[in-house]
């Protein structure tokens, strides 16, 4: 109890810093790694995310670990994201291994209960959605979508839904 405010001043200015060069180091690093780094497009992007995040207050805040420790660590699990995305785009195993699919959960007005509990999603969490979006009904969607980033995507209903932004969405059996 005896640190509970303050330690001493040698601990507070390298924790500043280290803060100050290590967000520095990580920023430039993102900068040069391209906007796809911090992109939220799938449960990987946003591990890596959380993971910088975390890495940071560690670097930060444990003044045992050295700065260049630190930015060995951004560096690393930006090259990683980097790499898993490279792969990702030129070969289509490792998208399927890395990506979820998004999947249908409800079609012309009607809820696919079967989807719904596999994605583990409730009626309550579809009509939240639908009222967000302005619509006074379920009926008045043509689909909803869960995301592989775990949105969900409402499109109002239409005469065709066969539609090119649907042909990687998973589970098109309609049958409940």
């Amino acid at each position: 109890m005896d640190n509970l405010f303050f330690n001493d001043w040698t601990s507070f200015f390298k924790t500043l810093i280290m803060t100050v060069l290590a967000y520095f180091s990580m920023v430039f690093i993102l900068r040069a790694s391209g906007k796809r780094t911090l992109s939220k497009m799938n449960a990987f992007d946003f591990v890596v995310t959380v993971a910088l995040g975390s890495s940071l207050a560690t670097v930060a805040l444990n003044t045992s670990i050295a700065l260049a420790n630190g930015v060995l660590v951004f560096f690393l699990l930006i090259f990683l994201q980097f790499l898993i995305t490279w792969l990702e785009v030129r070969i289509p195993g490792v998208k399927k291994i890395v990506t979820s699919q998004p999947a249908l959960l409800l079609y012309q007005g009607k809820i696919l209960p079967k989807a719904l509990k596999q994605e583990r999603v409730t009626k309550e969490e579809l009509w939240m959605q639908a009222r967000k979006k302005g619509f006074g009904s379920l009926e008045e969607v043509g689909i909803i979508v869960l995301e592989t980033t775990g949105d969900l995507t409402l499109m109002p209903k239409a005469e065709n839904l066969d539609a090119q932004t649907l042909q990687d969405v998973e589970n098109k059996n309609l049958a409940n």
